[in-house]
């Protein structure tokens, strides 16, 4: 019969001997493996008497518990030992500047959207949203659209399966005008109103100047005594103070909208600076250096009553202009889509610093 005293001292004085976990292993093979010499104790229970099981059983089982706790202490051991070589190899040298994190960039389009609501912050507009996905009442009907009114084919819209509760039409809007409606009626058609409306729209089209889904800003002014003047002043502060330039000069030509009457269209002079338009400069009065830039007009009648105001009481005048279309304008760029393409080459080269963005905070000279 095999010595467990002395294997279990043999076994135990090579684990407490051994330097490092190969080694260890290569012991917990020789004693517990398959092949191992306690394994082989373990075979041999099978074929003991039952007494022979009360003593020589029991001393094999202490050997083998006594044995695998001492492989895991020493391999715990020779762990936290090759851990502190290490952690002691490894230094580092905090003289060394950090490594560059990569950063973001704000795009162009939230960029302008923030200039533009600066400038009207300082000419006293509130900045007012509304549903991206809106009825065809308040993006159609209320603006002077009937279901069947032509001006509803200017527009390629996106129709949705569903109905409202009234049995409206569910569209994308095609235009921010709907928040124009909103505001007036949450205005209860008895007070001025100066909102601006910024955000998302969308129609069916695609192509280098054209995509399916842009932004838009709007502005609704509504007052007493409200004409056309004011509309053109606000204009010209406008475009003033966005494209920094004093030298703006606008065309306003009679044109039509369902929503405003009388209707204009807006142009603005340009000229070619390094194979670019930029915005400023005379306009030839024969038209070779004019520019469309934007719609606008005094809010017609119907569209006052559907806001729940008095046009015998009430006037006011409205425009819309392409945010992403003044974006290209200011900053160079000549494909409406790559707005949307989220090529990172293009944001790097576009995109503004979060902490380093142009500002527009020197304010805007208001004289009204």
């Amino acid at each position: 019969m095999i010595d467990l005293d002395a294997l279990g001292t043999q076994a135990l004085g090579k684990i407490a001997a051994a330097t490092d976990l190969d080694a260890l292993e290569a012991l917990r093979v020789e004693f517990l493996g398959k092949q191992g010499s306690i394994s082989g104790l373990m075979k041999t229970l099978g074929a003991m008497s039952p007494e022979e099981r009360q003593t020589q059983g029991v001393a094999i089982q202490a050997l083998r518990s006594s044995v695998t706790d001492a492989l895991a202490e020493g391999k715990a051991k020779l762990e936290a030992a090759a851990l502190e070589r290490k952690l002691a190899a490894e230094t580092i040298d905090l003289s060394l500047p950090a490594p560059e994190a990569p950063l973001g960039s704000v795009h162009p389009v939230s960029q302008v959207m923030d200039e533009l609501a600066e400038i009207f912050a300082d000419l006293g507009f509130a900045v007012a949203s509304g549903p991206e996905i809106e009825d065809d009442w308040h993006n159609f009907t209320a603006l002077n659209m009937p279901e069947s009114h032509p001006a509803r084919a200017m527009h390629d819209t996106f129709y949705l399966p569903d109905l409202t509760a009234e049995g409206r039409e569910m569209v994308l809007r095609t235009h921010t005008s709907p928040v124009q409606i909103r505001a007036m009626l949450a205005a209860g058609g008895n007070q001025p109103l100066r909102i601006i409306a910024p955000g998302r729209v969308y129609r069916s089209d695609s192509d280098a100047t054209h995509t399916p889904m842009f932004h838009q800003i709007e502005g609704l002014v509504i007052g007493k005594d409200i004409h056309l003047g004011h509309l053109k002043w606000t204009l010209e502060t406008l475009l003033k103070a966005f494209f920094e330039r004093e030298d703006i000069l606008l065309r306003l030509r009679p044109s039509y909208f369902p929503f405003t009457e009388p209707s204009v269209e807006v142009d603005t002079g340009y000229s070619w600076q390094d194979g670019r338009r930029v915005v400023g400069g005379s306009g030839d009065a024969e038209g070779h250096s004019w520019m469309e830039l934007l719609g606008s007009g005094m809010v017609n009648a119907h569209v006052l009553r559907a806001g729940g105001y008095d046009p015998a009481e009430w006037q006011g005048f409205a425009f819309g202009v392409g945010v992403d279309r003044l974006a290209m304008l200011k900053y160079g760029m000549n494909d409406l889509r790559a707005f949307f393409d989220g090529d990172a080459r293009w944001l790097s080269h576009y995109g503004f610093s979060a902490l380093d963005v142009p500002t527009l905070s020197g304010g805007v000279g208001v004289n009204a």
